[in-house]
């Protein structure tokens, strides 16, 4: 009786773990939904985190579990999963997410998790015991998020450029100050819909392999719980990398923030039908870059683009590290 009682204990401590690493989250990447919205001056900060913030919690009525079974049942082989590699994965991808929060780089909360899920995974029992078909799909995804965000970012430009030709600038400021609450309402609803799901994921991966959850569906309060945490770590923010995203990269106008945020939410929407966890951090990058270069290639800050794609190279195989080192500690604790 009291090793059951030790192990709901350390089952309900991951849990909450989960849910800090879900608030994080939120907060790490609330850049990818405020930070076009913010700096061409259409919202406030306060008032852009809110508005975002409830886009992400109204997802759970919009998108299905796919991402969820992903990262639940795709990753890891079954039987292989345990509270240390549970334990590994979230310490791993809640340290990268700290030191890159603190640095102000756009890195991937969602690709911090899977690699300290592989790192802690491989820590126990080698790389045979993932799933490549999950591990390569999302790995892909890296790549052809920010690309898919690029193309669809820069073809809204060209359209819009081409349908507004005769407009004057003043009309075209003033209707895409109002288009942008539309695309920006989309990209933290895709944000939501994508991200909370992978920390569903994680704690249903956890539920099945301690006996608390079936296999089929996780329960309603994991899926309630991780979408209001992500919701109320937007509403934090995470300034440090708004200013990144949203000045540093290019300088962005309503219609350009319009274009970015819808050739992003797209994105976003078509991976989680998939079942893909994406990261929101990549496809909003890309769809702003595909922007700014739109309008001359000089536009783009290369050198800071160029910054964040090394911070995306290395994210899985930091996380993977860190989470191999924790896994190791956690056997020794509990």
């Amino acid at each position: 009786m009291a090793t059951v009682q030790v192990g709901l204990w350390v089952v309900a401590l991951l849990v909450l773990l989960a849910i800090a690493f879900d608030f994080m989250n939120g907060f790490h990447d609330a850049a990818n939904s405020i930070a076009t919205v913010v700096s061409t001056g259409v919202l406030k900060p306060g008032q852009a985190v809110v508005f975002a913030a409830f886009f992400n919690l109204i997802a759970i009525f919009v998108f299905h579990l796919s991402v969820a079974a992903t990262v639940g049942k795709g990753i890891v082989q079954p039987g292989i999963v345990d509270v240390h590699v549970v334990f590994g994965a979230l310490i791993g991808a809640i340290t990268w997410n700290l030191v890159t929060w603190y640095y102000g780089i756009p890195s991937s909360s969602s690709h911090a998790l899977i690699g300290g899920i592989v790192g802690a995974v491989m820590a126990k029992a080698g790389a045979g015991a993932l799933v490549a078909s999950g591990i390569w799909k999302t790995v892909a995804f890296i790549f052809v998020s920010p690309v898919l965000g690029f193309v669809l970012g820069s073809a809204m430009m060209v359209v819009v450029a081409w349908v507004c030709r005769r407009a004057t600038p003043s009309r075209i400021d003033r209707w895409f100050r109002r288009l942008q609450l539309v695309s920006a309402g989309a990209y933290s609803l895709g944000h939501g819909g994508n991200d909370a799901q992978k920390t569903i994921g994680i704690i249903w991966m956890l539920l099945i392999a301690t006996g608390h959850s079936a296999i089929d569906a996780p329960p309603l309060w994991v899926i309630v719980s991780c979408y209001t945490a992500i919701a109320l770590g937007t509403m934090f923010g995470g300034w440090r990398i708004v200013k990144t995203m949203g000045q540093k990269i290019t300088k962005l106008k309503p219609v350009g923030g319009f274009c970015a945020e819808t050739g992003g939410a797209l994105t976003l929407f078509l991976a989680t039908a998939l079942g893909i966890p994406v990261s929101t951090t990549h496809t909003i990058t890309g769809a702003i870059v595909g922007v700014g270069s739109v309008q001359r290639a000089s536009a783009v800050r290369w050198g800071v683009a160029g910054n964040i794609v090394w911070a995306w190279i290395f994210t899985i195989p930091a996380a993977a590290f860190v989470a191999a080192v924790a896994y190791w500690l956690s056997l020794q604790i509990f």
